[in-house]
């Protein structure tokens, strides 16, 4: 099973899912729970700029619900492949 989580509004999820074509389930965040409780809520910086954000991560959970593998800081382009060859 596949689960995206982001801090956008359900709204916007929709509207990237539909883009997207994607067929799995996308959850929102808004508070950021979960993002400080896998402890990807972090401080981030862009043009000297600092601000608080999520740091893009894949988690591996196995059925037993311990995480097996984490991919930090992913980058979009190949991420897919790469986990696909873990699994």
């Amino acid at each position: 099973m596949v689960v995206g989580i982001s801090a956008d509004k359900q709204a916007a999820q929709a509207r990237f899912r539909g883009k997207h074509g994607l067929p799995y389930t996308l959850l929102c965040d808004t508070d950021h729970k979960v993002a400080k409780a896998y402890g990807v809520w972090k401080e981030k910086k862009l043009y000297g700029r600092k601000y608080m954000g999520t740091e893009r991560t894949t988690f591996v959970i196995g059925p037993d619900g311990v995480v097996q593998e984490i991919f930090s800081k992913v980058k979009p382009a190949g991420h897919a492949a790469e986990v696909l060859e873990k699994l």
